[in-house]
């Protein structure tokens, strides 16, 4: 039997020959407590007139991308 780390590195090696990568992401989790109120106060702090001057750029470049998929 094929011991795992050896196993892993097999399946890491099939991955790449078809082109593929490992990618591994930490990211805060959600579920805590601590990482919420450190969002809420984060969007809190947010200044509506430049999010809505953002949201308006986002959508102006998406009709650029639109056209350039036809």
């Amino acid at each position: 039997m094929v011991e795992p780390a050896q196993r892993m590195k097999m399946m890491r090696a099939r991955r790449r020959a078809h082109g593929s990568r490992e990618l591994r992401l930490i990211v805060p989790d959600a579920r805590s407590q601590a990482v919420r109120r450190r969002v809420a106060a984060q969007v809190a702090a947010l200044d509506p007139r430049a999010e809505r001057d953002a949201l308006l750029w986002i959508e102006t470049i998406s009709e650029f991308d639109a056209d350039a998929a036809r």
